[in-house]
């Protein structure tokens, strides 16, 4: 039973008499506990609706196939986000300095989540009736944070004793014909070397029903005192680690005909390797763990910039890109292409290191307002200063240190421009085409 906050004027819950304030009870004689309850079963075109305000009623609304009736509920999830039960020695959130927002230290590992936005699960507050709900709703692909096939060690890792006996669940999901996209992060001298090609060896098993497995390196800030002393990688150990996955990816791609395991761009910067190119990426499955991120965006910049314009081309701006550490090549060398089409193009790129979490810490996701007001301030950043949305929260207001797009703009006495992670929206924001 969840609450109805809001009624859309016209729509075809508001057409039939359904009110804000009601409570949702069942729809076609399910119980409708969260969002995948009322998605699932609002799907037919005939539903009817049995809602609790003095007493229950019931409605019957004749529509089309998987069209929205027009409710909305006090959160996305329509209950509260599941929290997660584990204690990974890996954890990011538990390097996090004090004094961030709140909300930035909240644990999700929700299934929902997985099934909404992609986020990636590790089973471990999941019980044989969350699974069964997966495979009768035919939720697919599910997002696992596997980290290693060894139940023994996932339960070290995870510092929770469920972690080993539900990677049975995966045998489970795949027999039903559920996909399964899988991350596995690498910490140093812990679940890399044989346990690393035990636990795709053991993945590959799922197969076909076993989409893509990405490995991204653990991320270490400097605010680990009293946490599980972990080793970050070097420029050696990302080599041995491309290596070795690489060559257990050509094995399966023999036998299966396509890419299953992929390292994320971050050992290749980091490893100082060449990235690969468009085709070896294939669906981009893994795109949003930061594997062939580097390389779709190449393709969309060189796409782009064919199609422009005589007039495109000769547009004259004075403008600056921050990025992190471990894409200032990249992105120098992308902003390079644009200069080369657009000659009357002038553009700094600057380099951020992350002070604020350690410099071990290079992504641009994770650059805050501190530091680029600290390393920005006395740099010439021309007519507007770019950034990549990723450094902001989802709605695009707020670094992770809580400076404000607007404050950090004030601060530098520059207009800032944020440009999405793909590469047309990088051009368009530095030629000024983005419309605001």
């Amino acid at each position: 039973m969840v609450r109805i906050e809001r009624v859309m004027e016209s729509s075809l819950a508001d057409n039939v008499g359904i009110k804000a304030g009601d409570m949702l009870l069942s729809i076609n004689g399910h119980e409708i506990n969260d969002v995948l309850d009322y998605r699932f079963y609002l799907a037919d075109q005939r539903i009817s609706i049995v809602i609790k305000r003095d007493k229950e009623e019931s409605f019957i609304i004749e529509k089309q196939l998987y069209d929205d009736i027009g409710l909305d509920f006090e959160t996305p999830l329509m209950d509260k986000k599941h929290r997660c039960e584990n204690k990974c020695i890996f954890c990011f959130i538990d390097q996090l300095p004090k004094g961030m927002r709140e909300t930035l230290y909240f644990k999700d590992d929700d299934s929902r989540l997985s099934f909404l936005h992609g986020n990636y699960i590790t089973l471990t507050n999941l019980d044989k009736k969350d699974i069964d709900r997966i495979i009768d709703m035919h939720i697919s692909p599910v997002n696992v944070s596997v980290h290693t096939t060894n139940p023994e060690l996932r339960c070290k890792m995870m510092h929770n004793k469920k972690a080993g006996e539900v990677l049975s669940y995966l045998d489970i999901l795949s027999n039903a014909g559920i996909e399964i996209c899988g991350q596995i992060v690498l910490c140093r001298g812990i679940n890399d070397g044989d346990e690393l090609t035990r636990s795709l060896h053991d993945l590959a098993k799922l197969y076909p029903n076993l989409r893509s497995v990405c490995v991204v390196p653990s991320g270490l800030t400097k605010f680990r005192d009293g946490l599980y002393p972990l080793t970050g990688f070097d420029k050696d150990s990302c080599k041995a680690t491309i290596k070795q996955v690489e060559k257990i990816n050509s094995f399966y791609r023999k036998k299966y005909g396509k890419n299953l395991f992929f390292c994320s761009d971050e050992f290749y910067l980091m490893a100082g390797k060449k990235l690969h190119k468009d085709e070896y990426y294939e669906d981009y499955s893994q795109i949003d763990n930061g594997v062939g991120m580097l390389t779709s965006f190449e393709c969309e910049v060189d796409s782009f910039l064919r199609t422009l314009s005589y007039e495109e081309r000769n547009i004259e701006r004075c403008v600056s890109v921050a990025t992190g550490v471990a894409s200032y090549d990249f992105i120098s060398r992308m902003v390079k292409k644009l200069q080369k089409k657009c000659r009357k193009i002038k553009c700094n790129v600057y380099r951020i290191e992350n002070d604020y979490f350690g410099h071990t810490i290079t992504v641009s996701g994770l650059i805050t307002g501190v530091d680029l007001e600290k390393q920005l301030k006395y740099k010439e950043l021309f007519d507007e200063l770019i950034l990549p949305r990723n450094m902001l929260r989802a709605e695009g207001d707020l670094f992770l240190c809580g400076t404000s797009v607007d404050e950090l703009s004030n601060k530098l006495a520059v207009k800032i421009g944020i440009a999405e992670t793909n590469g047309a929206d990088f051009v368009e924001a530095i030629l000024g085409l983005k419309e605001v």
